[in-house]
């Protein structure tokens, strides 16, 4: 990966000014490959990663296994864009291993996530079964520690 792409990912929020300094790059050609990879796709968007378990959202995180059989000609794709877009689905991936999709979905409460699996995922032709887990609290997002490390106020005693 591009070191731009590694800074963005890190913090979106650096000024190109920095970033140039960093890479040792003018600032002018840092705004440039940014707005070229926002036109090709490259850069999709821009978001905060924030620790949800600290605010009063009393709502439901879940991931879900999918196992699919793939269509003709389409393979996983047109069951993947299917799902992509029904509004609970947060994210989703092509997995290797003993499902096929991984699903990440939000819900107000349980009952709303298991109408989803059972009245809109289950019913998609070519879903074959699911496994719903559900998110109890979040350690670690994106690389980002979501416990910041308390300090010890006492004073350290030497032997």
């Amino acid at each position: 990966m591009d070191e731009l792409l590694k800074l963005l990912r890190k913090n979106a929020l650096e000024s190109p000014a920095n970033m140039a300094k960093m890479l040792k790059l003018p600032e002018k050609e840092i705004k440039a490959k940014i707005l070229a990879y926002e036109k090709k796709g490259i850069i999709r968007g821009y978001q905060a990663i924030v620790n949800e378990d600290q605010l009063d959202l009393n709502r439901v995180r879940a991931v879900i296994e999918v196992k699919i059989t793939p269509e003709r000609e389409g393979g996983f794709n047109r069951i993947a864009a299917r799902l992509s877009k029904f509004r609970e689905v947060e994210s989703l991936f092509l997995m290797s291993g003993g499902y096929d999709l991984l699903v990440f979905i939000n819900g107000v409460n349980l009952k709303e996530v298991a109408s989803f699996v059972s009245e809109k995922l289950a019913t998609v032709n070519g879903v074959v079964s699911t496994s719903t887990h559900f998110m109890l609290k979040t350690y670690k997002d994106q690389g980002v520690l979501m416990e910041m490390e308390k300090e010890d106020e006492r004073l350290k005693v030497s032997p």
